[in-house]
Protein backbone atom coordinates (compact mmCIF):
# COMPACT_ATOMS: atom_id res chain seq x y z
CA UNK A 1 0.00 0.00 0.00
CA UNK A 2 1.22 3.38 -0.63
CA UNK A 3 0.60 6.65 1.09
CA UNK A 4 0.00 8.68 -2.03
CA UNK A 5 -0.69 12.44 -2.88
CA UNK A 6 -3.76 13.20 -4.66
CA UNK A 7 -2.02 13.18 -8.10
CA UNK A 8 -0.63 9.39 -7.66
CA UNK A 9 2.38 10.87 -9.51
CA UNK A 10 4.64 10.08 -6.96
CA UNK A 11 6.08 12.30 -4.11
CA UNK A 12 8.61 11.70 -1.17
CA UNK A 13 8.90 9.44 1.19
CA UNK A 14 7.00 6.05 0.89
CA UNK A 15 5.38 6.90 -1.96
CA UNK A 16 8.78 8.32 -4.04
CA UNK A 17 10.45 5.12 -2.81
CA UNK A 18 7.62 2.78 -4.78
CA UNK A 19 7.63 4.73 -7.82
CA UNK A 20 11.60 4.34 -7.69
CA UNK A 21 11.17 0.45 -6.77
CA UNK A 22 8.35 -0.10 -9.43
CA UNK A 23 9.46 1.67 -12.58
CA UNK A 24 8.18 3.93 -15.25
CA UNK A 25 5.42 1.58 -15.89
CA UNK A 26 3.67 2.44 -12.60
CA UNK A 27 3.78 6.30 -13.57
CA UNK A 28 2.57 5.35 -17.06
CA UNK A 29 -0.47 3.59 -15.43
CA UNK A 30 -1.30 6.38 -12.83
CA UNK A 31 -1.11 9.19 -15.43
CA UNK A 32 -4.17 7.03 -16.42
CA UNK A 33 -6.02 7.66 -13.26
CA UNK A 34 -6.92 10.74 -12.68
CA UNK A 35 -5.58 11.30 -9.35
CA UNK A 36 -7.54 10.68 -6.08
CA UNK A 37 -9.20 12.21 -3.84
CA UNK A 38 -8.18 12.53 0.06
CA UNK A 39 -9.52 9.77 1.92
CA UNK A 40 -10.15 7.46 -1.14
CA UNK A 41 -7.74 4.96 -2.91
CA UNK A 42 -6.80 3.56 -5.89
CA UNK A 43 -5.00 0.04 -7.23
CA UNK A 44 -2.73 -0.21 -9.83
CA UNK A 45 0.26 -3.28 -10.93
CA UNK A 46 3.32 -3.95 -8.95
CA UNK A 47 5.27 -4.00 -11.94
CA UNK A 48 9.03 -4.02 -10.91
CA UNK A 49 7.94 -5.07 -6.97
CA UNK A 50 7.54 -8.29 -5.47
CA UNK A 51 3.76 -6.90 -4.73
CA UNK A 52 1.51 -7.89 -7.60
CA UNK A 53 -0.22 -4.70 -6.61
CA UNK A 54 0.44 -0.97 -5.67
CA UNK A 55 -2.82 0.29 -3.28
CA UNK A 56 -2.49 4.31 -3.42
CA UNK A 57 -4.17 5.65 -0.58
CA UNK A 58 -4.56 9.10 0.12
CA UNK A 59 -4.93 10.62 3.27
CA UNK A 60 -5.53 13.83 4.68
CA UNK A 61 -2.85 16.49 5.63
CA UNK A 62 -3.77 17.20 9.22
CA UNK A 63 -4.05 20.96 10.28
CA UNK A 64 -6.38 20.21 14.10
CA UNK A 65 -8.30 17.13 14.15
CA UNK A 66 -10.96 19.16 13.31
CA UNK A 67 -11.83 19.38 9.61
CA UNK A 68 -12.73 16.33 9.39
CA UNK A 69 -9.46 14.48 9.24
CA UNK A 70 -10.37 11.39 11.81
CA UNK A 71 -13.21 10.45 8.94
CA UNK A 72 -10.86 10.88 5.82
CA UNK A 73 -8.24 9.04 7.21
CA UNK A 74 -10.18 5.96 8.46
CA UNK A 75 -11.44 6.28 4.70
CA UNK A 76 -8.35 5.84 3.18
CA UNK A 77 -7.50 2.65 4.75
CA UNK A 78 -10.93 0.96 4.34
CA UNK A 79 -11.24 2.01 0.74
CA UNK A 80 -7.60 0.25 0.95
CA UNK A 81 -8.87 -2.77 2.31
CA UNK A 82 -12.00 -3.25 0.29
CA UNK A 83 -9.70 -2.64 -3.13
CA UNK A 84 -7.68 -5.76 -1.68
CA UNK A 85 -10.45 -7.78 -1.17
CA UNK A 86 -12.47 -7.21 -4.50
CA UNK A 87 -8.42 -7.57 -5.89
CA UNK A 88 -8.12 -10.94 -4.11
CA UNK A 89 -5.32 -10.26 -2.47
CA UNK A 90 -4.59 -12.10 0.88
CA UNK A 91 -2.59 -10.09 2.30
CA UNK A 92 -1.71 -5.86 2.40
CA UNK A 93 1.16 -4.06 4.21
CA UNK A 94 0.37 -0.36 5.06
CA UNK A 95 2.51 2.30 6.01
CA UNK A 96 1.67 5.31 8.76
CA UNK A 97 -0.85 6.88 6.10
CA UNK A 98 -0.69 10.79 6.83
CA UNK A 99 2.16 10.69 9.35
CA UNK A 100 5.07 11.68 7.34
CA UNK A 101 5.17 15.46 5.92
CA UNK A 102 1.44 15.38 6.46
CA UNK A 103 1.82 15.75 10.00
CA UNK A 104 -0.83 13.43 11.46
CA UNK A 105 0.17 12.76 15.16
CA UNK A 106 1.13 9.26 15.31
CA UNK A 107 -0.71 7.22 18.24
CA UNK A 108 -3.81 9.50 17.16
CA UNK A 109 -3.30 8.16 13.14
CA UNK A 110 -2.88 4.58 14.47
CA UNK A 111 -5.47 4.07 16.22
CA UNK A 112 -7.73 5.03 14.02
CA UNK A 113 -5.92 2.83 11.23
CA UNK A 114 -5.81 -0.46 13.42
CA UNK A 115 -9.46 -0.14 14.62
CA UNK A 116 -10.71 0.35 10.62
CA UNK A 117 -8.10 -3.15 10.34
CA UNK A 118 -9.21 -5.04 12.64
CA UNK A 119 -12.78 -4.38 12.52
CA UNK A 120 -12.70 -4.87 8.54
CA UNK A 121 -10.55 -7.92 9.08
CA UNK A 122 -13.28 -9.27 11.22
CA UNK A 123 -15.62 -9.77 8.81
CA UNK A 124 -13.51 -10.24 5.67
CA UNK A 125 -11.67 -13.72 6.05
CA UNK A 126 -10.37 -13.29 2.66
CA UNK A 127 -7.47 -11.16 3.67
CA UNK A 128 -5.05 -13.57 6.08
CA UNK A 129 -2.16 -10.95 6.74
CA UNK A 130 -2.28 -6.99 7.38
CA UNK A 131 1.02 -5.67 8.51
CA UNK A 132 2.81 -2.44 9.27
CA UNK A 133 6.05 -1.35 7.53
CA UNK A 134 6.79 1.53 9.38
CA UNK A 135 10.09 4.31 9.93
CA UNK A 136 11.20 3.45 13.02
CA UNK A 137 11.62 1.92 16.07
CA UNK A 138 9.14 4.50 18.02
CA UNK A 139 6.46 3.75 15.27
CA UNK A 140 6.75 0.56 15.98
CA UNK A 141 6.14 0.97 19.82
CA UNK A 142 2.88 2.95 19.21
CA UNK A 143 1.25 0.99 16.83
CA UNK A 144 1.83 -2.14 19.60
CA UNK A 145 0.59 -0.20 22.53
CA UNK A 146 -2.35 0.97 20.49
CA UNK A 147 -3.14 -2.24 18.64
CA UNK A 148 -3.19 -3.76 22.22
CA UNK A 149 -5.79 -1.41 23.26
CA UNK A 150 -8.09 -1.65 20.13
CA UNK A 151 -8.09 -5.49 20.71
CA UNK A 152 -9.01 -4.81 24.75
CA UNK A 153 -11.92 -3.16 23.40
Amino acid sequence: MNAANESLLGGGGVDGAIHRAAGARLLEECRTLGGCETGNANITRGYNLKAKHVIHAVGPVYRDGKHNEPVLLASAYRTSLELASQNKCASIAFPAISTGIYGYPLEDAARIALRVIVDYLGEHPEITLARFVLYDARAFEVHARVLEQVLAE
